[in-house]
């Protein structure tokens, strides 16, 4: 018999009856979820990935290199996951040049980034918000902040019912719980994170992520806030230092199971195979991590020495490439303010980073002109 994992409010929506589901309070019950030796197996080896990602991200030079890059990476594909159409490079090119136009896909990528470091001071300040209703609401309105927003109620649960396909709850595919349920929703999953759970910490991230979708407390975001809370309580049980899981790319690619496997559990109670298959995009994503750590690793140090060793390199080149860190595109304002120099001698090292082929210039301007770390923006934009 299949487990049950919520019951239906029948409401009326615009004159039509509509079945909303609401789901049961973590955790699973009637029966309780088990690992059996098939999901104990996945969670060992979900767990040593994320071990070694954490060494991984300890091999740069510098955690910028790779904080930076998978921040934005993640950004990219779980905003690509909803529909925008912003890549990698448009995001980066856009964050170092002042007078660039910002499409409404880039605004929504770069506004995803601001929400998680929102988040993440927050739980980092002595007296900030804890994983809670209110800090994924402060994390909402950085994402949905700014005009073209209003209809969507940054920042609040909504207040209206909202559903999944198709173009009226009568004929969605899932109609979540109706607005008058969702702050106790949302209570109880605040409540079951912050309380004991026999359950492994990383099988628990994916359960508040299901619980938190089949919710859906906002109007709209909810899927860009739902893997983020994934990032944040990694963080928050201390399974990862920092954001460097990028899951949202072994989600993307597997994007139809990952939608059958959220249904499933509403529909059939499967917890099981939803715990399977996100402990095998979390063994995944650590893989693509290390992976990348390690290609950056090599690639900085390599080109840190073309740069020292080349005829034209200065202590300002020098100081330049270790500063694209923070941004692998710049310009030459953007190079001034980071060495904090004159315009003669920004311009030298640039051109000294030019020559020795790490910068190439990109927008083909006279004025205004833009420089990319080629080779590191290559290894980022993978997949």
């Amino acid at each position: 018999m299949p487990r049950k994992t919520g019951s239906y409010r029948i409401t009326r929506f615009e004159g039509e009856q509509v079945r909303a589901f609401v789901p049961s309070p973590l955790p699973p019950k009637a029966p309780k979820l088990l690992l059996d030796a098939n999901l104990e197996t996945l969670h060992e080896k979900a767990q040593a990935s994320l071990g070694q990602l954490k060494i991984a991200g300890k091999m740069v030079r510098s955690a910028d290199w790779f904080l930076y890059g998978f921040v934005r990476k993640e950004a990219v594909i779980t905003s690509q996951i909803e529909g925008t159409q912003a890549t990698l490079r448009d995001v980066l090119s856009f964050e170092a040049s002042a007078d660039a136009e910002m499409s409404a896909d880039v605004a929504e990528v770069c506004r995803y980034v601001e929400a998680l470091q929102y988040a993440r001071r927050e739980l980092a300040r002595r007296n900030g918000l804890p994983i809670s209703t209110r800090l994924l609401c402060g994390a909402h309105q950085k994402l949905f902040r700014g005009p073209g927003s209003p209809g969507k109620q940054p920042g609040k649960i909504r207040t209206s019912q909202n559903w999944i396909g198709g173009s009226r709850p009568g004929n969605a595919q899932y109609v979540p719980p109706p607005a008058a349920e969702v702050a106790t929703a949302m209570g109880q999953l605040e409540k079951w994170i912050h309380a004991e759970d026999p359950l492994p910490p990383l099988v628990r991230a994916g359960l508040a992520h299901v619980q938190f979708e089949s919710i859906h407390p906002f109007l709209d975001g909810n899927g860009r806030i739902g893997r983020m809370l994934i990032t944040l309580l990694l963080e928050h049980w201390q399974l990862l230092e920092s954001p460097l899981l990028y899951l949202s790319l072994a989600l993307k690619r597997r994007q139809d199971e990952y939608y059958d496997h959220l249904a499933a559990v509403r529909t059939k109670g499967d917890w099981e195979g939803w715990t399977g298959f996100y402990l095998e995009c979390v063994q995944e994503a650590a893989a693509d991590g290390v992976d990348m750590a390690q290609r950056i690793f090599a690639l900085v140090e390599k080109d840190r020495r073309k740069v020292a060793e080349h005829p034209s390199a200065t202590l300002s080149s020098v100081r330049l490439f270790d500063r694209l860190q923070s941004s692998p595109f710049i310009t030459l304002q953007g190079a001034i303010d980071a060495l904090d120099t004159s315009k003669p001698t920004a311009g030298s090292a640039i051109a000294a980073l030019e020559d020795a082929g790490v910068l190439k210039e990109t927008s083909g301007r006279k004025r205004g002109r833009i420089y990319a770390y080629q080779g590191y923006l290559r290894l980022l934009s993978r997949d």
